[in-house]
């Protein structure tokens, strides 16, 4: 017999008011507003617009403060799996519409239920944050909700990629879930993400603030750097978690997303061997030299408005994604700073737990001098990028375009830590420290018993230079691989990659190390 069409009707009917997210009336008011419902986001996610939904038919169990005859659509969150460029991939948003998308025992069900499934799948996950934060009414469940999926996170963390989207607010305790997770992508209009919020702050400090002030997106982007990417829109956010997707594997235990079908090409390029300003204390753009190393000029930056004498990011090689580290001589003159360890560090770290081989440009003066910097603990800020370069077992490919000096040398992976293969430039200048600086403490009483004090320290410098800075003394102690010409790095890099990418290492048996946070 066929199924009753009474059952099929009441089927139907129960998918509508599931579909219908906080109603007709609050959707067509968001559309007003410019933004995108919950379902829009994921569908112009998904290949296709495609994705199975998981607990389409959930509801919250609170029944106090007039919550049991409340119906709640999904309860405020829509959790799915589907594909994205022909990968799965698992993803939830919290839809705003319903209940101001707080989180509730039920709401946090569903998203802990997505994300044991990715991780037993072995699948990255996308979460979009629009939510006031936990549902009152559920007052501890809904703090064991938080802490359920704060949990997860962690589990999550080294396994999959995990992914935040702040498209609305994230506000208080909710914060700390994206906070957890890899990347966070931050829309720019309509997405605020703190702590305490101006009202707060002036309540406890009598500060007064603007949400601009503590959780905008420009704010996290360029101050806190707490967000990877902004977006002008909740459209551009999920183009941007498409594009980085494209450059990860699904799990740990998978290579990136490698062609190794392009062809190695050493061709060389000529263009590099004009980058190089022929003044060694001028700045020039980092930028422009990965523009010429990577496929297609195609580099994705991450956290690009914070911490920038550091730049980090994703590329293609001759088709194989790699990491890319570089100081950037264009701002405070490529010197490491806390806060460009931390971005460099958290980064190095990232590529190793997902296999994905780093390439590091150098050319640093040290470690940023004063005050600030050694009282903020640049010591053991620094030592974080130690720790992570040392810590990784991937492909580690070094080229040192110009200064290398001191403990920044070090701090950006040469041989001693690790580093497969190391290549120079000729302009590449390896030393304790700068030639002149060097000259000074050494040849002090020399130079200031010459007639000509400054004459003697610019000779005495230049002996330095050309004795312990070029980079052939540091190849005849093999600290080098070879020295390069500009033009040779693309196909030099392409080829030492592909050489390394079989490369197996092992350490010793622990839990892990303790990295100095």
């Amino acid at each position: 017999m066929a199924i009753s069409p009474k059952l099929l009707e009441e089927l139907a009917e129960k998918r509508k008011i599931a579909l219908s997210g906080g109603g007709p009336e609050k959707l067509e008011a968001r559309k007003k507003k410019g933004l995108h419902t919950a379902r829009e986001r994921l569908t112009s996610f998904f290949d296709g617009g495609q994705f199975l939904e998981l607990g389409l038919h959930v509801e919250h169990s609170c029944h106090d403060f007039g919550m049991a005859d409340k119906h709640m659509a999904a309860d405020g969150v829509i959790t799915a799996i589907g594909y994205v460029d022909g990968r799965p991939i698992a993803a939830f948003a919290q839809d705003f519409t319903v209940g101001g998308g707080a989180v509730g025992r039920m709401h946090a069900k569903k998203i802990c239920d997505l994300l044991d499934y990715a991780k037993q799948s072995g699948m990255p996950v996308v979460g979009i944050n629009d939510s006031g934060g936990a549902r009152i009414q559920e007052g501890d469940e809904a703090l064991s909700g938080y802490g359920q999926i704060f949990f997860r996170n962690t589990l999550l963390s080294g396994v999959v990629p995990q992914i935040s989207v702040i498209a609305g607010p994230c506000a208080g305790g909710a914060a700390y879930s994206p906070a957890l997770t890899d990347f966070i992508i931050m829309a720019k209009n309509g997405a605020q993400m703190f702590i305490c919020g101006p009202e707060v702050i002036k309540a406890a400090t009598g500060a007064t603030v603007t949400m601009d002030d503590v959780g905008s997106a420009v704010t996290h982007a360029s101050v806190s750097g707490n967000i990877h990417f902004i977006a002008d829109s909740g459209v551009e956010a999920m183009q941007i978690a498409k594009k980085l997707h494209s450059f990860l594997p699904s799990n740990n235990v998978m290579d990136p997303p490698h062609n190794m079908n392009v062809p190695l090409d050493m061709t060389p390029d000529p263009v590099l061997n004009e980058i190089m300003p022929s003044n060694g204390k001028e700045g020039f753009d980092v930028k422009k030299v990965i523009e010429r190393l990577v496929d297609n000029a195609d580099f994705l930056e991450v956290q690009r408005d914070f911490a920038r004498n550091m730049v980090v990011g994703f590329g293609r090689i001759q088709g194989i994604v790699v990491g890319i580290i570089a100081n950037q001589p264009n701002f405070k003159a490529g010197t490491i700073d806390i806060d460009a360890s931390d971005k460099a560090a958290r980064f190095i770290r990232f590529c190793n737990v997902f296999n994905i081989p780093l390439l590091t440009l150098v050319d640093t003066g040290g470690f940023l001098p004063g005050i600030q910097q050694e009282r903020g603990g640049i010591i053991r800020h620094g030592a974080k990028m130690l720790f992570a370069y040392s810590a990784a077992t991937v492909p580690k490919i070094t080229v040192i375009m110009r200064k290398a000096y001191g403990g920044a040398y070090l701090a950006m992976c040469p041989k001693d830590l690790g580093a497969d293969m190391v290549f120079a430039w000729p302009t590449a200048e390896i030393a304790v420290m700068g030639a002149a600086g060097a000259a000074n403490i050494l040849f002090k009483r020399e130079i200031a018993a010459a007639p000509d004090p400054k004459a003697k320290a610019d000779e005495l410098a230049a002996e330095y230079q050309s004795k312990f800075a070029a980079p052939y003394r540091a190849a005849s102690k093999a600290f080098i691989t070879d020295v390069i010409e500009p033009s040779e790095t693309r196909g030099k890099v392409a080829m030492a990659l592909r050489a390394t990418l079989s490369k197996r290492e092992t350490r010793p048996p622990k839990k892990h190390g303790n990295i100095p946070l």
